[in-house]
This record gives C-alpha cells, sequence and structure tokens, in this order.
C-alpha cells in the first residue's frame, strides 16, 4: 500500500474550495490521468484514469462528507483499490488550507512501477498545484453540494 500525502494553501474561503472539490465531474480539469469521473448519485462515481499508459476504469463511494471540513471515499469496484480523504482548513477568510490523504494498493506491474518510482506521490503533489491555479483562477466555484453524508 503506497500512502499518499500533500496540502496546498488556496487563496479562496473555505466554502469556495470545499464546493470545487464537490464537482467530482470537474476534476480532469486538474487532475493528471484522470480522463472522466461520472457522478452517479450523491454517494457514487465512476472513474475512468490513465496510468502508465493503461487506462483504469473504477467506482468509488464516498463514506463520509461534511460541508467545509471533509470527503472521504474509497473504491468499490474495478481495477484500482484506493481509499482516502480531503480535508479543508479555513486559514482567514480568503485562504484554506486543502489536505489529500490516499492510501493506494498496487496490485499489478503496472501500479508497483508506479509505486516504486514515485509516480502516484509526483502525480498528487501535481494535482494538488494545479487545483491551486484552478480554483484561484475562477475566482470561485462552478457548482457546489452541500448535503452530508455520515459513516455507517
Amino acid at each position: 500500500m503506497t500512502m499518499v500525502t500533500e496540502a496546498i494553501e488556496v487563496d479562496v474561503p473555505v466554502s469556495t474550495a470545499y464546493n470545487q472539490w464537490t464537482q467530482f465531474e470537474e476534476f480532469p480539469r486538474f487532475m493528471e490521468g484522470v480522463e472522466r469521473v461520472e457522478q452517479l448519485d450523491a454517494r457514487h462515481n465512476r472513474w475512468t484514469m490513465e496510468l502508465g499508459g493503461i487506462t483504469r476504469e473504477f467506482d468509488t463511494e464516498i463514506i463520509d462528507q461534511l460541508a467545509d471540513e471533509r470527503i472521504a471515499w474509497r473504491t468499490t469496484r474495478g481495477e484500482t483499490q484506493q481509499k482516502g480523504m480531503v480535508s479543508f482548513q479555513p486559514l482567514d477568510e480568503g485562504r484554506t488550507r486543502v489536505e489529500l490523504v490516499m492510501d493506494v494498493e498496487a496490485r499489478d506491474i503496472a501500479e508497483k512501477a508506479a509505486a516504486a518510482t514515485g509516480l502516484i506521490e509526483r502525480r498528487v503533489k501535481g494535482d494538488m498545484r494545479r487545483f491551486k491555479e484552478f480554483i484561484e483562477a475562477r475566482g470561485g466555484e462552478s457548482g457546489a453540494w452541500r448535503g452530508r453524508i455520515t459513516p455507517g
């Protein structure tokens, strides 16, 4: 299992950062290798991504979500096995710390190579930097979902 942790400060209020992160179908705009995210319902997403030249499809379930604080998920089906959480901490009225923690289980040779060479960590670091650029350039979120999902 590869554990990745990356945090970044964004120059937007916590509600703006959180609201944008709830727009899962926008992820391909700032996440490298993510080709498509389809939101199936409030809890479930279907992902198509590329890693090491191989296309992978998998489904995720949001297991905990609290507006302006956190979103936690796990895979439920597919070629990739992961779980993670993104958290949002207001630094002041116009700045937010966004922290992403993920556990990715390397299941085949491509994933094991990506983990061994640090590709996963580099992608996450780049994704967070691109999220910062994306949200700050927009000046606001493209949508929002303010519901609550509880574990269990």
